[in-house]
Protein backbone atom coordinates (compact mmCIF):
# COMPACT_ATOMS: atom_id res chain seq x y z
CA UNK A 1 0.00 0.00 0.00
CA UNK A 2 1.50 3.32 -1.22
CA UNK A 3 1.59 6.45 2.02
CA UNK A 4 1.27 10.28 0.68
CA UNK A 5 4.28 11.66 -0.90
CA UNK A 6 5.19 14.17 1.88
CA UNK A 7 8.76 15.94 2.00
CA UNK A 8 11.10 13.80 4.70
CA UNK A 9 8.81 11.00 4.75
CA UNK A 10 10.68 7.26 4.62
CA UNK A 11 8.60 5.06 1.96
CA UNK A 12 9.01 1.47 3.25
CA UNK A 13 7.33 -0.61 -0.12
CA UNK A 14 10.28 1.56 -2.47
CA UNK A 15 13.41 -0.11 -2.72
CA UNK A 16 16.26 1.69 -1.39
CA UNK A 17 14.65 3.49 1.97
CA UNK A 18 16.07 7.08 0.61
CA UNK A 19 14.78 10.19 1.50
CA UNK A 20 12.69 11.90 -1.02
CA UNK A 21 14.50 15.08 -2.22
CA UNK A 22 12.48 18.09 -3.13
CA UNK A 23 13.05 18.75 -6.85
CA UNK A 24 11.32 14.92 -7.18
CA UNK A 25 8.41 15.87 -5.28
CA UNK A 26 5.27 15.14 -7.96
CA UNK A 27 6.98 12.35 -10.49
CA UNK A 28 5.59 8.86 -10.59
CA UNK A 29 7.26 6.08 -8.52
CA UNK A 30 8.56 4.36 -11.33
CA UNK A 31 10.79 7.24 -12.20
CA UNK A 32 11.99 7.44 -8.70
CA UNK A 33 13.21 3.82 -8.29
CA UNK A 34 14.83 3.77 -11.81
CA UNK A 35 16.81 6.87 -11.28
CA UNK A 36 17.98 5.14 -8.01
CA UNK A 37 18.75 1.74 -8.71
CA UNK A 38 19.50 -0.42 -5.58
CA UNK A 39 22.79 -2.16 -5.01
CA UNK A 40 21.71 -5.71 -6.01
CA UNK A 41 20.67 -4.15 -9.12
CA UNK A 42 24.22 -5.17 -11.21
CA UNK A 43 25.88 -2.16 -13.08
CA UNK A 44 23.65 -2.71 -16.18
CA UNK A 45 21.86 0.78 -14.19
CA UNK A 46 25.20 2.84 -13.91
CA UNK A 47 24.16 6.48 -14.87
CA UNK A 48 26.57 8.07 -16.98
CA UNK A 49 28.35 10.50 -14.60
CA UNK A 50 28.22 8.05 -11.84
CA UNK A 51 32.53 8.36 -10.34
CA UNK A 52 34.45 4.64 -11.57
CA UNK A 53 35.38 2.94 -8.83
CA UNK A 54 38.51 0.23 -9.84
CA UNK A 55 40.72 -1.93 -7.61
CA UNK A 56 44.19 -2.17 -9.43
CA UNK A 57 46.51 -4.82 -7.67
CA UNK A 58 45.36 -3.19 -4.25
CA UNK A 59 45.52 0.00 -5.17
CA UNK A 60 41.55 1.70 -4.57
CA UNK A 61 40.99 4.92 -6.40
CA UNK A 62 37.73 6.65 -7.79
CA UNK A 63 37.79 8.39 -10.78
CA UNK A 64 35.28 11.16 -12.15
CA UNK A 65 33.60 10.44 -15.07
CA UNK A 66 33.99 14.02 -16.53
CA UNK A 67 37.97 13.02 -16.12
CA UNK A 68 37.28 9.41 -18.13
CA UNK A 69 34.97 10.88 -20.60
CA UNK A 70 38.45 13.23 -22.33
CA UNK A 71 39.99 10.05 -23.19
CA UNK A 72 37.16 7.60 -24.34
CA UNK A 73 39.75 5.00 -26.14
CA UNK A 74 41.52 4.14 -23.11
CA UNK A 75 40.16 0.34 -21.09
CA UNK A 76 38.68 3.21 -18.22
CA UNK A 77 37.03 5.16 -20.84
CA UNK A 78 35.41 2.69 -22.90
CA UNK A 79 34.59 1.09 -19.33
CA UNK A 80 33.21 4.04 -18.24
CA UNK A 81 31.20 4.39 -21.71
CA UNK A 82 29.78 0.14 -21.36
CA UNK A 83 26.36 0.17 -22.24
CA UNK A 84 25.78 -3.49 -20.13
CA UNK A 85 27.33 -5.62 -17.82
CA UNK A 86 28.45 -8.00 -20.30
CA UNK A 87 30.19 -5.20 -22.05
CA UNK A 88 32.03 -4.14 -18.94
CA UNK A 89 32.86 -7.49 -17.65
CA UNK A 90 35.39 -7.81 -20.78
CA UNK A 91 37.22 -4.99 -19.86
CA UNK A 92 38.44 -5.88 -16.28
CA UNK A 93 39.35 -9.25 -14.48
CA UNK A 94 36.08 -8.70 -11.96
CA UNK A 95 33.82 -6.76 -10.54
CA UNK A 96 32.16 -6.13 -6.94
CA UNK A 97 28.53 -5.70 -7.15
CA UNK A 98 28.56 -4.62 -3.78
CA UNK A 99 30.86 -2.60 -3.38
CA UNK A 100 30.54 -1.15 -6.93
CA UNK A 101 34.10 -1.52 -7.49
CA UNK A 102 36.22 -3.09 -10.60
CA UNK A 103 39.22 -5.52 -10.51
CA UNK A 104 42.50 -5.21 -12.30
CA UNK A 105 45.14 -7.44 -12.15
CA UNK A 106 48.03 -5.59 -13.10
CA UNK A 107 51.03 -3.26 -11.66
CA UNK A 108 49.57 -0.90 -9.49
CA UNK A 109 52.64 1.31 -9.80
CA UNK A 110 52.28 2.11 -13.15
CA UNK A 111 48.58 2.21 -12.44
CA UNK A 112 49.57 5.55 -10.00
CA UNK A 113 50.99 7.04 -13.61
CA UNK A 114 47.88 6.32 -15.12
CA UNK A 115 46.26 8.65 -12.73
CA UNK A 116 48.51 11.37 -13.54
CA UNK A 117 48.02 10.77 -17.01
CA UNK A 118 43.84 11.27 -16.89
CA UNK A 119 45.16 14.33 -14.81
CA UNK A 120 47.22 15.85 -17.20
CA UNK A 121 46.85 14.14 -20.66
CA UNK A 122 50.76 12.91 -20.47
CA UNK A 123 51.98 9.76 -19.44
CA UNK A 124 55.84 9.41 -17.90
CA UNK A 125 58.13 6.96 -18.01
CA UNK A 126 58.66 4.69 -14.71
CA UNK A 127 62.20 3.43 -13.90
CA UNK A 128 60.98 0.38 -11.47
CA UNK A 129 59.86 -0.91 -15.19
CA UNK A 130 61.69 -2.17 -17.86
CA UNK A 131 60.54 -0.24 -21.48
CA UNK A 132 59.02 -3.94 -22.70
CA UNK A 133 56.68 -4.00 -19.34
CA UNK A 134 56.15 -0.67 -19.15
CA UNK A 135 55.08 -1.10 -23.08
CA UNK A 136 53.02 -4.09 -22.17
CA UNK A 137 51.14 -2.33 -19.66
CA UNK A 138 50.94 0.67 -21.84
CA UNK A 139 48.71 -1.63 -24.69
CA UNK A 140 47.00 -3.16 -22.01
CA UNK A 141 45.35 0.39 -20.93
CA UNK A 142 44.71 1.68 -24.33
CA UNK A 143 48.03 4.24 -24.62
CA UNK A 144 50.40 4.36 -27.25
CA UNK A 145 53.54 5.79 -27.77
CA UNK A 146 51.48 9.18 -28.83
CA UNK A 147 50.68 9.75 -24.96
CA UNK A 148 53.99 9.75 -23.67
CA UNK A 149 54.95 13.34 -22.36
CA UNK A 150 57.84 15.35 -24.58
CA UNK A 151 60.33 14.70 -22.08
CA UNK A 152 59.93 10.62 -21.97
CA UNK A 153 59.50 10.06 -25.01
CA UNK A 154 63.09 9.89 -26.75
CA UNK A 155 64.09 8.55 -23.93
CA UNK A 156 61.63 5.67 -24.07
CA UNK A 157 62.45 4.63 -27.37
CA UNK A 158 66.09 4.70 -27.16
CA UNK A 159 65.92 2.23 -24.22
CA UNK A 160 63.72 0.13 -25.85
CA UNK A 161 66.01 -0.17 -28.63
CA UNK A 162 69.31 -0.29 -26.54
CA UNK A 163 68.30 -1.48 -22.82
CA UNK A 164 71.56 -3.64 -21.88
CA UNK A 165 70.43 -6.96 -21.09
CA UNK A 166 73.15 -8.72 -19.08
CA UNK A 167 74.04 -12.08 -20.51
CA UNK A 168 76.56 -14.52 -19.68
CA UNK A 169 76.84 -17.20 -22.28
CA UNK A 170 78.53 -19.72 -20.75
CA UNK A 171 75.60 -19.22 -17.89
CA UNK A 172 72.91 -22.24 -17.97
CA UNK A 173 70.72 -19.33 -16.08
CA UNK A 174 68.68 -17.17 -18.17
CA UNK A 175 69.12 -13.47 -18.16
CA UNK A 176 66.31 -11.09 -17.79
CA UNK A 177 65.55 -11.03 -21.04
CA UNK A 178 61.95 -12.45 -21.77
CA UNK A 179 63.35 -15.95 -22.54
CA UNK A 180 61.24 -16.20 -25.83
CA UNK A 181 57.80 -16.77 -24.78
CA UNK A 182 56.60 -17.27 -28.43
CA UNK A 183 59.24 -20.06 -28.34
CA UNK A 184 58.79 -21.54 -25.08
CA UNK A 185 54.79 -22.24 -26.04
CA UNK A 186 56.29 -23.56 -29.15
CA UNK A 187 57.78 -26.03 -27.30
CA UNK A 188 55.65 -26.89 -24.69
CA UNK A 189 53.04 -27.76 -27.81
CA UNK A 190 55.37 -30.27 -29.85
CA UNK A 191 56.16 -32.08 -26.32
CA UNK A 192 53.03 -31.83 -25.53
CA UNK A 193 52.08 -33.71 -28.58
CA UNK A 194 53.85 -36.95 -26.91
CA UNK A 195 51.55 -37.08 -24.52
CA UNK A 196 49.06 -39.84 -26.17
CA UNK A 197 51.90 -40.96 -28.87
CA UNK A 198 53.35 -44.83 -28.64
CA UNK A 199 56.30 -44.80 -26.49
CA UNK A 200 55.97 -41.18 -26.05
CA UNK A 201 58.99 -40.37 -23.29
CA UNK A 202 61.19 -42.12 -24.98
CA UNK A 203 60.39 -40.42 -28.40
CA UNK A 204 60.25 -37.21 -26.29
CA UNK A 205 63.81 -37.78 -24.48
CA UNK A 206 65.51 -38.63 -28.03
CA UNK A 207 63.71 -35.89 -30.08
CA UNK A 208 64.81 -33.60 -27.12
CA UNK A 209 68.67 -34.75 -27.62
CA UNK A 210 69.09 -34.84 -31.10
CA UNK A 211 67.40 -31.15 -31.39
CA UNK A 212 68.96 -29.29 -28.04
CA UNK A 213 72.42 -29.83 -28.20
CA UNK A 214 72.70 -27.88 -24.40
CA UNK A 215 70.04 -30.92 -23.48
CA UNK A 216 72.23 -33.18 -21.71
CA UNK A 217 75.52 -35.27 -21.87
CA UNK A 218 74.58 -37.90 -24.85
CA UNK A 219 72.88 -34.67 -26.67
CA UNK A 220 76.36 -32.74 -27.04
CA UNK A 221 77.91 -36.26 -27.74
CA UNK A 222 75.37 -36.47 -30.69
CA UNK A 223 75.82 -32.95 -31.79
CA UNK A 224 79.79 -33.25 -31.14
CA UNK A 225 80.01 -36.06 -34.15
CA UNK A 226 77.03 -34.51 -35.97
CA UNK A 227 79.45 -31.60 -36.37
CA UNK A 228 82.78 -34.02 -37.55
CA UNK A 229 80.77 -35.40 -40.02
CA UNK A 230 79.91 -32.21 -41.38
CA UNK A 231 83.43 -30.82 -41.35
CA UNK A 232 84.60 -34.24 -42.67
CA UNK A 233 82.28 -33.58 -45.85
CA UNK A 234 83.36 -30.25 -46.18
CA UNK A 235 86.86 -30.96 -46.05
CA UNK A 236 86.39 -33.82 -48.92
CA UNK A 237 84.67 -31.83 -51.25
CA UNK A 238 87.75 -29.10 -50.68
CA UNK A 239 90.30 -32.00 -51.33
CA UNK A 240 88.30 -33.10 -54.57
CA UNK A 241 88.72 -30.08 -56.34
CA UNK A 242 92.69 -29.95 -55.93
CA UNK A 243 94.45 -30.15 -59.43
CA UNK A 244 96.13 -33.70 -58.90
CA UNK A 245 92.79 -35.43 -58.29
CA UNK A 246 91.26 -33.19 -61.24
CA UNK A 247 94.25 -34.73 -63.65
CA UNK A 248 93.82 -38.49 -62.13
CA UNK A 249 90.16 -38.71 -62.15
CA UNK A 250 90.13 -37.20 -66.16
CA UNK A 251 92.28 -39.64 -67.11
CA UNK A 252 90.21 -42.21 -65.60
CA UNK A 253 87.12 -40.84 -66.95
CA UNK A 254 88.59 -40.87 -70.45
CA UNK A 255 89.69 -44.37 -70.19
CA UNK A 256 86.02 -45.20 -68.81
CA UNK A 257 83.66 -43.54 -71.90
CA UNK A 258 86.67 -44.97 -74.23
CA UNK A 259 85.50 -48.58 -72.99
CA UNK A 260 82.27 -47.69 -73.39
CA UNK A 261 81.55 -48.31 -68.88
CA UNK A 262 79.90 -44.95 -66.80
CA UNK A 263 82.96 -42.49 -65.32
CA UNK A 264 80.92 -42.66 -62.42
CA UNK A 265 83.40 -45.35 -59.62
CA UNK A 266 86.36 -44.67 -61.21
CA UNK A 267 87.04 -40.75 -61.38
CA UNK A 268 86.29 -40.46 -57.25
CA UNK A 269 89.18 -41.81 -55.47
CA UNK A 270 88.82 -44.34 -53.00
CA UNK A 271 89.41 -42.64 -49.99
CA UNK A 272 86.90 -40.01 -50.68
CA UNK A 273 84.63 -41.99 -51.85
CA UNK A 274 84.43 -44.19 -48.79
CA UNK A 275 84.28 -40.93 -47.14
CA UNK A 276 81.55 -39.92 -48.72
CA UNK A 277 79.45 -42.65 -48.77
CA UNK A 278 79.91 -42.54 -44.98
CA UNK A 279 78.71 -38.81 -44.82
CA UNK A 280 76.08 -39.64 -46.66
CA UNK A 281 74.62 -42.30 -44.57
CA UNK A 282 75.45 -40.83 -41.44
CA UNK A 283 73.29 -37.62 -42.86
CA UNK A 284 70.21 -40.25 -44.29
CA UNK A 285 70.17 -41.24 -40.41
CA UNK A 286 70.00 -38.19 -39.49
CA UNK A 287 66.74 -37.29 -41.41
CA UNK A 288 65.27 -40.33 -41.00
CA UNK A 289 65.83 -39.97 -36.92
CA UNK A 290 64.02 -36.34 -36.83
CA UNK A 291 61.40 -37.64 -39.20
CA UNK A 292 60.55 -40.37 -36.96
CA UNK A 293 60.63 -39.14 -33.78
CA UNK A 294 58.89 -35.77 -35.09
CA UNK A 295 56.00 -34.62 -32.85
CA UNK A 296 54.12 -33.66 -36.03
CA UNK A 297 55.40 -34.46 -39.57
CA UNK A 298 53.91 -31.57 -41.60
CA UNK A 299 55.80 -29.45 -38.74
CA UNK A 300 58.82 -31.07 -39.65
CA UNK A 301 58.51 -30.25 -43.93
CA UNK A 302 58.12 -26.44 -42.61
CA UNK A 303 61.43 -26.57 -40.29
CA UNK A 304 64.28 -24.71 -42.60
CA UNK A 305 66.81 -26.68 -40.63
CA UNK A 306 64.90 -29.69 -41.81
CA UNK A 307 64.89 -28.82 -45.14
CA UNK A 308 68.59 -28.25 -45.06
CA UNK A 309 69.39 -31.75 -43.93
CA UNK A 310 67.47 -33.32 -47.14
CA UNK A 311 69.00 -30.51 -49.41
CA UNK A 312 72.21 -32.21 -48.39
CA UNK A 313 71.63 -35.92 -48.85
CA UNK A 314 69.61 -35.26 -51.95
CA UNK A 315 72.53 -34.73 -54.79
CA UNK A 316 73.62 -38.41 -53.56
CA UNK A 317 70.52 -39.82 -54.42
CA UNK A 318 69.68 -37.93 -57.15
CA UNK A 319 72.69 -38.87 -58.94
CA UNK A 320 72.10 -42.52 -58.34
CA UNK A 321 68.60 -42.19 -59.90
CA UNK A 322 70.67 -40.03 -62.66
CA UNK A 323 73.09 -43.22 -63.41
CA UNK A 324 70.17 -45.90 -63.30
CA UNK A 325 68.16 -44.25 -65.38
CA UNK A 326 70.75 -43.87 -68.02
CA UNK A 327 72.76 -46.69 -66.99
CA UNK A 328 71.44 -48.82 -70.69
CA UNK A 329 71.91 -46.37 -73.24
CA UNK A 330 75.54 -46.40 -73.88
CA UNK A 331 78.68 -44.89 -73.28
CA UNK A 332 77.40 -42.05 -75.54
CA UNK A 333 75.22 -40.70 -72.74
CA UNK A 334 77.53 -40.77 -69.81
CA UNK A 335 79.06 -37.61 -71.28
CA UNK A 336 75.50 -36.29 -70.49
CA UNK A 337 75.55 -38.15 -66.87
CA UNK A 338 78.74 -36.34 -65.94
CA UNK A 339 77.62 -32.86 -66.35
CA UNK A 340 74.01 -33.60 -64.65
CA UNK A 341 76.59 -35.46 -61.72
CA UNK A 342 78.76 -31.82 -61.43
CA UNK A 343 75.51 -30.36 -61.13
CA UNK A 344 74.10 -32.27 -58.66
CA UNK A 345 77.64 -31.87 -56.73
CA UNK A 346 77.65 -28.46 -56.69
CA UNK A 347 74.46 -28.90 -54.25
CA UNK A 348 76.87 -30.64 -51.63
CA UNK A 349 77.86 -26.79 -50.62
CA UNK A 350 74.56 -26.71 -49.12
CA UNK A 351 75.87 -29.19 -46.24
CA UNK A 352 77.49 -26.19 -44.60
CA UNK A 353 74.28 -24.85 -43.59
CA UNK A 354 74.00 -27.85 -41.29
CA UNK A 355 76.06 -26.35 -39.11
CA UNK A 356 73.24 -23.87 -38.11
CA UNK A 357 71.62 -26.33 -35.93
CA UNK A 358 74.63 -26.57 -33.67
CA UNK A 359 75.69 -22.41 -33.92
CA UNK A 360 73.55 -19.89 -31.78
CA UNK A 361 74.77 -17.19 -34.23
CA UNK A 362 73.92 -18.47 -37.32
CA UNK A 363 70.42 -19.71 -36.20
CA UNK A 364 69.91 -15.91 -35.38
CA UNK A 365 71.33 -14.42 -38.81
CA UNK A 366 68.99 -16.31 -40.38
CA UNK A 367 66.05 -15.19 -37.82
CA UNK A 368 67.75 -11.42 -38.69
CA UNK A 369 67.35 -11.64 -42.31
CA UNK A 370 63.98 -13.32 -42.11
CA UNK A 371 62.87 -10.32 -39.33
CA UNK A 372 65.12 -7.31 -41.52
CA UNK A 373 63.80 -8.22 -44.77
CA UNK A 374 62.05 -4.86 -45.41
CA UNK A 375 66.24 -3.09 -44.10
CA UNK A 376 67.79 -5.46 -46.65
CA UNK A 377 65.13 -3.89 -49.38
CA UNK A 378 66.18 -0.28 -48.24
CA UNK A 379 69.59 -1.41 -48.23
CA UNK A 380 69.46 -2.93 -52.04
CA UNK A 381 66.86 -0.04 -52.86
CA UNK A 382 69.80 2.54 -52.14
CA UNK A 383 72.95 0.90 -53.56
CA UNK A 384 70.78 0.44 -57.02
CA UNK A 385 70.29 4.17 -56.81
CA UNK A 386 73.54 5.17 -56.55
CA UNK A 387 75.23 2.42 -58.67
CA UNK A 388 73.04 3.87 -61.66
CA UNK A 389 73.44 7.99 -60.72
CA UNK A 390 77.51 7.19 -60.62
CA UNK A 391 77.85 4.39 -63.64
CA UNK A 392 76.27 7.23 -65.47
CA UNK A 393 78.60 9.76 -64.73
CA UNK A 394 81.36 7.33 -64.77
CA UNK A 395 80.50 6.07 -68.03
CA UNK A 396 80.44 9.86 -69.59
CA UNK A 397 83.47 11.12 -68.11
CA UNK A 398 85.72 7.54 -69.42
CA UNK A 399 84.07 6.08 -72.55
CA UNK A 400 86.42 8.29 -74.86
CA UNK A 401 89.34 6.43 -72.41
CA UNK A 402 90.21 2.92 -72.85
CA UNK A 403 90.12 2.00 -69.60
CA UNK A 404 86.84 -1.05 -69.72
CA UNK A 405 83.92 2.13 -69.21
CA UNK A 406 82.79 1.41 -72.74
CA UNK A 407 79.19 0.38 -71.84
CA UNK A 408 77.09 1.87 -68.74
CA UNK A 409 76.32 -1.60 -67.83
CA UNK A 410 79.85 -2.65 -67.93
CA UNK A 411 80.12 0.69 -65.10
CA UNK A 412 77.63 -1.44 -62.86
CA UNK A 413 80.42 -3.49 -61.58
CA UNK A 414 82.60 -0.70 -61.27
CA UNK A 415 79.66 1.34 -59.21
CA UNK A 416 79.07 -1.83 -56.94
CA UNK A 417 82.43 -2.65 -56.21
CA UNK A 418 82.88 0.91 -55.63
CA UNK A 419 79.52 1.49 -52.82
CA UNK A 420 80.61 -1.30 -50.95
CA UNK A 421 84.15 -0.13 -50.59
CA UNK A 422 85.42 -3.32 -51.89
CA UNK A 423 87.82 -2.00 -54.54
CA UNK A 424 88.87 -4.84 -56.58
CA UNK A 425 91.54 -2.28 -58.95
CA UNK A 426 90.37 -4.05 -62.00
CA UNK A 427 88.49 -0.78 -63.18
CA UNK A 428 89.85 2.61 -62.21
CA UNK A 429 88.93 5.52 -63.75
CA UNK A 430 91.90 7.89 -65.22
CA UNK A 431 90.44 10.99 -65.45
CA UNK A 432 89.57 14.01 -63.35
CA UNK A 433 86.03 13.89 -63.16
CA UNK A 434 85.84 9.67 -63.36
CA UNK A 435 88.25 10.30 -60.25
CA UNK A 436 85.68 12.80 -58.67
CA UNK A 437 82.76 10.54 -59.62
CA UNK A 438 84.72 7.44 -57.82
CA UNK A 439 85.11 9.67 -54.76
CA UNK A 440 81.60 10.88 -54.62
CA UNK A 441 80.70 7.03 -54.99
CA UNK A 442 82.62 5.76 -52.36
CA UNK A 443 81.48 8.19 -49.76
CA UNK A 444 77.73 7.75 -50.71
CA UNK A 445 78.57 4.08 -50.37
CA UNK A 446 79.68 4.79 -46.82
CA UNK A 447 76.89 6.60 -45.57
CA UNK A 448 74.00 4.55 -47.72
CA UNK A 449 75.64 1.56 -46.18
CA UNK A 450 75.90 2.40 -42.67
CA UNK A 451 72.18 3.48 -42.54
CA UNK A 452 69.91 0.43 -42.36
CA UNK A 453 73.28 -1.76 -41.10
CA UNK A 454 72.58 -0.24 -37.64
CA UNK A 455 68.95 -1.67 -37.43
CA UNK A 456 70.11 -5.14 -38.83
CA UNK A 457 72.56 -5.28 -36.03
CA UNK A 458 70.37 -4.35 -33.50
CA UNK A 459 67.75 -7.26 -34.44
CA UNK A 460 70.80 -9.79 -34.75
CA UNK A 461 71.50 -9.07 -31.01
CA UNK A 462 68.01 -9.29 -30.02
CA UNK A 463 67.60 -12.42 -31.78
CA UNK A 464 70.75 -13.65 -30.53
CA UNK A 465 69.72 -13.17 -26.93
CA UNK A 466 66.34 -14.63 -27.62
CA UNK A 467 68.05 -17.66 -28.87
CA UNK A 468 70.47 -17.98 -25.77
CA UNK A 469 67.24 -17.72 -23.45
CA UNK A 470 65.53 -20.57 -25.20
CA UNK A 471 68.53 -22.82 -25.41
CA UNK A 472 69.10 -22.21 -21.53
CA UNK A 473 65.48 -23.11 -20.89
CA UNK A 474 65.69 -26.35 -22.90
CA UNK A 475 69.30 -27.25 -20.85
CA UNK A 476 67.32 -25.84 -17.45
CA UNK A 477 64.98 -28.85 -18.34
CA UNK A 478 65.82 -30.24 -15.02
CA UNK A 479 64.29 -27.33 -12.98
CA UNK A 480 61.23 -27.31 -11.18
CA UNK A 481 59.47 -25.76 -14.24
CA UNK A 482 60.56 -27.94 -16.79
CA UNK A 483 59.93 -31.05 -15.35
CA UNK A 484 55.98 -30.01 -14.31
CA UNK A 485 55.85 -29.72 -17.81
CA UNK A 486 57.38 -33.16 -18.76
CA UNK A 487 55.05 -34.23 -15.97
CA UNK A 488 51.84 -32.82 -17.54
CA UNK A 489 52.43 -34.56 -20.62
CA UNK A 490 53.20 -38.07 -19.32
CA UNK A 491 49.23 -37.62 -18.18
CA UNK A 492 48.68 -34.99 -15.60
CA UNK A 493 44.85 -34.24 -15.40
CA UNK A 494 43.75 -30.95 -17.20
CA UNK A 495 42.09 -30.08 -13.84
CA UNK A 496 45.38 -30.29 -11.87
CA UNK A 497 47.24 -28.47 -14.81
CA UNK A 498 44.12 -26.05 -14.13
CA UNK A 499 44.46 -25.30 -10.62
CA UNK A 500 48.52 -25.19 -10.63
CA UNK A 501 47.35 -22.05 -12.61
CA UNK A 502 45.16 -20.29 -10.88
CA UNK A 503 47.54 -21.05 -7.86
CA UNK A 504 50.08 -19.09 -10.09
CA UNK A 505 48.09 -15.46 -10.68
CA UNK A 506 47.23 -15.99 -7.23
CA UNK A 507 50.93 -15.64 -6.04
CA UNK A 508 51.18 -12.90 -8.76
CA UNK A 509 48.37 -11.36 -7.42
CA UNK A 510 49.12 -11.76 -3.40
CA UNK A 511 53.05 -10.04 -4.62
CA UNK A 512 51.57 -7.67 -6.33
CA UNK A 513 49.28 -6.21 -3.52
CA UNK A 514 52.02 -6.63 -0.85
CA UNK A 515 54.02 -4.51 -3.89
CA UNK A 516 51.39 -2.08 -3.56
CA UNK A 517 52.28 1.10 -1.87
CA UNK A 518 50.40 2.59 1.09
CA UNK A 519 47.00 4.37 0.64
CA UNK A 520 44.35 5.98 2.25
CA UNK A 521 41.31 4.01 4.10
CA UNK A 522 39.34 5.58 1.43
CA UNK A 523 39.24 5.66 -2.53
CA UNK A 524 40.95 8.64 -3.49
CA UNK A 525 39.03 10.97 -5.70
CA UNK A 526 40.62 12.33 -9.35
Amino acid sequence: MLMLLVRGTHYENLRPKVVLPTPLVGRSTETFVSEFPGPDTGIRWRRSDEALRVNVGGVRRQLSARALARFPGTRLGRLQAAASEEQARRLCDDYDEAAREFYFDRHPGFFLGLLHFYRTGHLHVLDELCVFAFGQEADYWGLGENALAACCRARYLERRLTQPHAWDEDSDTPSSVDPCPDEISDVQRELARYGAARCGRLRRRLWLTMENPGYSLPSKLFSCVSISVVLASIAAMCIHSLPEYQAREAAAAVAAVAAGRSPEGVRDDPVLRRLEYFCIAWFSFEVSSRLLLAPSTRNFFCHPLNLIDIVSVLPFYLTLLAGVALGDQGGKEFGHLGKVVQVFRLMRIFRVLKLARHSTGLRSLGATLKHSYREVGILLLYLAVGVSVFSGVAYTAEKEEDVGFNTIPACWWWGTVSMTTVGYGDVVPVTVAGKLAASGCILGGILVVALPITIIFNKFSHFYRRQKALEAAVRNSNHREFEDLLSSVDGVSEASLETSRETSQEGRSADLESQAPSEPPHPQMY
